[in-house]
């Protein structure tokens, strides 16, 4: 038994060599537990606001909105949507939600299809996007824009557990002297980490 675990101490030792030369010595079953391995630490991606990696941001938003509250949803997507969400086709600087019917959409973004779109079926890149919420948190969301005059702004388009996400942000519009305030902020910030860099 001695003799199968020799492998795992060189290779451990030796990072550049590679799992391949061992597959004749490894026990059975080992060198699955090796790809896994190799693959967790290559598997290197962009997290997004909830964890996932991220396909968009709406960076709009931040400069327009307060955003006091973040909210996660589901989309209603089709085929053709997925496979150009793969590919990051998306754009949410001009989009927003509207709730009608009792039902949250996304209007106003874009998904570019893909040339490879399958010719039987007519891409609308602009459609309108069913968002999937649970029914208290549509009846939450629909008393804060009524009463409180709230504005819902999509923040964030993710994948989490291999599903598509919208990171849903309850917002205030900015006046122009909070615009202001923020731009200054951002410049204060983005020259400080400049002169912290040059030192």
């Amino acid at each position: 038994m001695r003799e199968w675990h020799k492998p795992f101490r060189l290779l451990g030792r030796c990072r550049a060599v590679s799992t391949f030369q061992f597959c004749n010595t490894l026990a059975p079953g080992s060198l699955t537990r090796l790809q896994s391995a190799a693959m967790a630490n290559t598997a290197k991606t962009k997290k997004g606001p909830q964890g996932g990696s991220t396909i968009a941001l709406n960076k709009k938003a931040k400069h327009e909105y307060f955003i006091e509250e973040r909210i996660e949803a589901g989309i209603s997507l089709e085929g053709w949507e997925v496979k150009s969400l793969r590919a990051g086709r998306i754009g949410l600087n001009e989009s927003y939600i509207n709730i009608s019917k009792n039902e949250a959409f996304l209007q106003g973004s874009t998904i570019t299809p893909l040339p490879t779109a399958s010719t039987h079926i007519q891409p609308n890149p602009t459609r309108f996007r069913k968002l999937l919420l649970h029914r208290d948190q549509l009846d939450k969301l629909i008393g804060q824009v009524e009463r409180k005059g709230y504005t819902l702004v999509p923040t964030a388009v993710y994948w989490k557990h291999g599903r598509v996400k919208v990171e849903i942000g309850l917002a205030r519009g900015k006046q122009l002297h909070d615009k202001r305030a923020t731009d200054k902020e951002r410049d204060w910030q983005r020259d400080r980490a400049r002169i912290m860099k040059a030192r």
